[in-house]
């Protein structure tokens, strides 16, 4: 007897080329069967007919961190039918705190910020120092670190001292493309490949750096597709949402802390100091993240700028400052080979507001820019494989039974399932704590917390999947 039998729904799984209407029978967590007319043998049968079945969505760029918004992060990705995530900035330390109170039953992969002001103490880290932090990081339950190169740049010798460290220690390592010489634009985006030096790298939300800073929107989505193309030792995601993420943070100086925000008021015409943002909320142009009761949302106007105000500036913020053609063409652009340039669909939501993988990117499948078998290709086997997930991301007998169920008609998740557990159901997220992907360095520590740990190899290599 099965523990689980869901019937009747439309099963996409590229790897085994299954586009069709089946059962998917779960036992100890794991996929046992999927076929056709499956006897209703099972401790739990569940009727999904006009339903999407898919191996769970797999996001690869998020933010769990209070300092971006909230705690309410795996809440919010787990109700948009996320079942695993890659944070991508941390705090390692808050993020793992929170889950016995916030925890949503998802799977999380974090990376630990590595930025002065933050973790560094100043803008010249020694290696002595940044083999300390990743090492730290590891054996705490780090899957590896970040540069937050966008909004605390550090010079171009240091970003690739710190890039060569990370993997001499077999950490997983990505970056916000930007340094001192170079900002989070097409230009940064140039100089963090050149500097990956071959390397594997992943480079964050390729989108952002094609924003028409430097030239026409679409000009540099081509040329970022054309140098990704190039350089296959770059793994990348882009997201589909207008919105950026970023912090409101001024200095006692007055200015603006993050370049990235800076970026933005300049942008839209205001100067990048504490009037800036100001007038920037008061436009509306600018948005604050604010805690809505569970959840995060955005709000702007005379609402956001007390918020600001009352938190002394430091809150997490946004901008609508994605164009959306280089976005349709980031999603769909491919190699030679057939496989994807980008290799995944991201939100860099999370406790942001944006986690809109179902109710934007199925809108890239109803307009015929990608099929429903390459959106979970995407938004599942591809991240999977880029977090070196073996037994994630398609739904062969053995893997995990990690599984999100949606209505393609209105683009909403209706059930996801992690490890066979029932993580959304009716509407609402039943589930709690977390099964942390870190590597085998930090397995005792993950432990120690109460914990899954999901231990994986960040230092092997990446094999791409190509046309299915």
């Amino acid at each position: 007897m099965y523990d689980l039998l869901m019937k009747n729904a439309h099963v996409v799984d590229p790897l085994n080329g299954i586009n069709d209407v089946r059962d998917v029978a779960v036992e100890n967590g794991k996929i046992a069967e999927v076929g056709v007319d499956l006897p209703a043998d099972a401790r739990e049968v569940l009727d999904f007919s006009g339903l999407i079945l898919q191996p769970g969505i797999i996001d690869s760029h998020v933010h769990l961190g209070t300092m971006w918004g909230s705690p309410f992060g795996p809440k919010m990705l787990a109700k948009a039918g996320v079942t695993t995530c890659l944070d991508m900035a941390g705090p390692l330390d808050d993020i793992l705190d929170n889950v016995p109170k916030y925890g949503a039953g998802i799977n999380m992969a974090i990376l630990q910020f590595a930025s002065p002001p933050f973790t560094f103490k100043t803008n010249a880290p020694s290696k002595s120092e940044m083999q300390t932090l990743i090492d730290d990081s590891l054996e705490q339950g780090a899957l590896g670190v970040k540069l937050l190169g966008g909004h605390y740049p550090l010079t171009p010798a240091v970003s690739s001292e710190l890039i060569k460290t990370a993997l001499e220690r077999r950490a997983y390592v990505a970056w916000h493309a930007g340094t001192s010489e170079h900002g989070s634009n097409i230009e940064g985006m140039i100089e963090a490949v050149e500097m990956a030096d071959g390397c594997p790298l992943h480079l964050a939300h390729i989108n952002a750096y094609c924003r028409g800073a430097v030239k026409p929107d679409m000009e540099e989505a081509e040329i970022a597709v054309e140098l990704l193309k190039k350089n296959p030792n770059i793994i990348c995601e882009s997201y589909i949402s207008p919105k950026n993420g970023t912090r409101l943070t001024c200095g006692s100086d007055g200015r603006i802390q993050s370049k990235v925000t800076g970026n933005c008021l300049r942008r839209f015409g205001f100067s990048e100091d504490k009037d800036g943002v100001r007038a920037a909320l008061l436009a509306k142009k600018a948005f604050v993240v604010y805690d809505a009761g569970g959840c995060s949302d955005l709000v702007t106007g005379t609402e956001a700028l007390k918020l600001w105000e009352a938190a002394g500036t430091d809150v997490g913020g946004s901008f609508n400052v994605n164009p959306p053609l280089p976005r349709i063409a980031l999603a769909q652009a491919k190699r030679d080979d057939g496989a994807f340039v980008v290799d995944a669909i991201s939100t860099d939501g999370g406790c942001i507001p944006r986690n809109v993988i179902l109710s934007q990117g199925l809108s890239l499948v109803k307009l015929d820019i990608l099929t429903l078998s390459e959106f979970v290709q995407k938004t599942s086997l591809n991240p999977a494989r880029m977090l070196r997930l073996e037994n994630k991301g398609h739904l062969s007998a053995g893997a995990d039974a990690d599984i999100t169920v949606y209505d393609l008609a209105t683009q909403t998740p209706k059930a996801s399932f992690v490890a066979g557990r029932k993580v959304l159901f009716d509407g609402k997220v039943v589930a709690k704590g977390a099964a942390v992907i870190c590597t085998e360095r930090g397995r005792r520590a993950v432990q120690a917390r109460g914990m899954n740990a999901v231990v994986v190899d960040p230092g092997r290599q990446i094999e791409r999947i190509r046309a299915l």
